[in-house]
């Protein structure tokens, strides 16, 4: 069998960045992770909040929400503090509605009781695939904080049903490739984002074809790199939160 080629940092077209998951990074959240995965970085912290939105009082049921954003020197040239500019940009409403939506899809937020969970995913450094990196993250960062959650009694059981991962893919220069950089991102003929649960199933595709459209048998294998580098990252996952019950009390 051929080696697949290899790419400017050295990977093969089917390799991921190289992906680190630090544990309680702040001390200040129920519970929190820096990921890095290459030279991209991102703090996802998780917040406990003891109400829930208007329209779920009353109903024992709890609710997840997230907010991303980037630092102003996450990029080469500065990012301006969106809180200045007086408006959250598209960019950031379609990420951080993907994050809350890709996190509640394996989340039973009836056994949640009445309590939001916030999702804060903060780019440090950015080098493509920041929002793969932020799901991916914040699902650990939300494991530890409702196990931490649970042993306080503040909720009943875990309440999650299945572990979650995200990562990018791409075809470049003609040929497919796993969780682009930046550099790579850039000059996409297709890019897209892959949400997969442990189970295998799929969240989210978002695909965009920037030059050329692109054939079902792009997407068969595009999904097929994106399934096994999602796989790779819930194994990793899994070895971080070794012993964590999946809807268990």
């Amino acid at each position: 069998m051929a080696t697949p080629a290899r790419r400017t940092d050295g990977r093969r077209l089917d390799d991921l960045r190289p992906m680190k998951i630090t544990r309680s990074y702040l001390k200040t959240a129920a519970g929190s992770v820096l990921i890095e995965l290459g030279d991209t970085k991102v703090i996802c912290a998780v917040t406990i909040d003891d109400s829930v939105p208007p329209f779920l009082r009353g109903k024992n049921e709890g609710w997840l929400s997230a907010e991303y954003g980037m630092l102003p020197r996450s990029s080469h040239e500065r990012i301006p503090r969106e809180s200045v500019r007086g408006r959250i940009g598209g960019r950031t409403h379609e990420i951080q509605r993907l994050i809350g939506r890709s996190l509640r899809a394996v989340m039973d937020l009836a056994s949640l009781g009445e309590h939001t969970l916030w999702i804060d995913c903060d780019v440090l450094q950015a080098d493509g695939g920041t929002r793969t990196a932020a799901i991916t993250g914040a699902f650990v960062a939300l494991a530890d904080a409702v196990v931490r959650a649970r042993q306080e009694g503040r909720i009943d059981r875990i309440p999650i049903k299945d572990y979650l991962a995200a990562v990018s893919v791409g075809r470049v220069a003609g040929r497919s490739m796993l969780d682009l950089c930046y550099s790579e991102d850039s000059n996409a003929e297709v890019d897209m984002n892959i949400v997969m649960t442990g189970g295998g199933k799929f969240v989210e595709i978002q695909g965009t074809a920037e030059k050329h459209p692109f054939g079902y048998s792009d997407l068969e294998r595009l999904a097929a790199l994106g399934r096994k580098g999602i796989r790779q990252m819930i194994d990793y996952q899994k070895k971080l939160l070794k012993g964590l019950r999946l809807g268990g009390t």
